[in-house]
Parts: structure tokens; C-alpha cells; sequence
């Protein structure tokens, strides 16, 4: 009665066409549009409720108010003091590691560019001239040997 699978009686995978597929350009600026009008809405529902409260909630929400804005300004502080130190490494290591190795690259540089000078001067030069010579021995020849080319 248990029959074992075949593989012509094993179920297809279905594919649905939305599994796993990210939210298009279009459904995206909608999701963004939607978040910036919920946040203006709270805000604004917050202003109106602080201009209705009694004396002592708006005393007491400016208080929090300017905690959250002190602790912020450490927050970007502490993270200010992060970004000089890490500019401060990279000009280290642009000084230390990088410079160095552009002065060993500029010193090989030369040093080719005077190898190559030398082996133009001492050796293709002098094949080239070898050449030139050999060729006019070789018209020179042709001259007193007309008939064979």
C-alpha cells in the first residue's frame, strides 16, 4: 500500500513568481512616501497635543527634550574624536608605508630608464649600423653582379 516515490510520482516544486523577490523601485518609494507621512503625522499630532497639555507635561517633555539633545551631542562628539583619529592614521600610514614604496618605485624607474639608455647606446645602435653597412655591401654587390637578384 506504501508505494516508494519514483521520481515521475515526486510532487513539482511550485515557483511563485513573488518568493524571495525584493520590493520593486515603485513599491519602494510608495513604503518611503508612507513612512515620511506617518512621521509627519505623529509629529504633528505630538505638537497638538503639547499646546493643549497642562504647564507642567510641556515643562517635563522639554526637559527630556533637551537630554535626548545632550546625549546626542556627546554621541557626535565621541563619533567626531573616531573620525580625526582614523585621519590621523591614515596620514600616518600614507607617510610611513605608502611614500616609501613610491620612492622605490621611482628609484627602479630610473634605474630602467638608464638600463634601457645603455643597451640602446652599446647594443642596438651598433646592430643597427651592422645593418646599414650590410645592406650596402650587399647593393654594392648587386652592382657588379647584375644578372642574379
Amino acid at each position: 500500500m506504501d508505494e516508494p516515490l519514483t521520481p515521475s510520482a515526486a510532487p513539482e516544486p511550485t515557483n511563485t513568481p513573488n518568493s524571495g523577490v525584493k520590493p520593486s523601485g515603485q513599491n519602494r518609494s510608495w513604503l518611503i512616501i508612507l513612512v515620511v507621512l506617518l512621521v509627519v503625522a505623529l509629529v504633528t499630532g505630538g505638537i497638538f497635543l503639547l499646546a493643549s497639555a497642562p504647564e507642567g507635561t510641556t515643562a517635563r517633555v522639554r526637559d527630556i527634550f533637551i537630554i535626548v539633545m545632550a546625549l546626542e551631542s556627546l554621541v557626535l562628539g565621541v563619533g567626531l574624536i573616531v573620525l580625526i583619529l582614523q585621519i590621523a592614521t591614515l596620514i600616518n600610514l600614507l607617510q610611513n608605508e605608502i611614500k616609501p614604496i613610491l620612492d622605490s618605485t621611482n628609484d627602479t624607474v630610473n634605474h630602467l630608464r638608464g638600463t634601457t639608455q645603455f643597451l640602446s647606446n652599446n647594443l642596438v645602435e651598433p646592430v643597427i649600423k651592422l645593418n646599414e653597412y650590410m645592406a650596402g655591401m650587399k647593393k654594392f654587390w648587386d652592382v657588379f653582379r647584375p644578372g642574379k637578384h
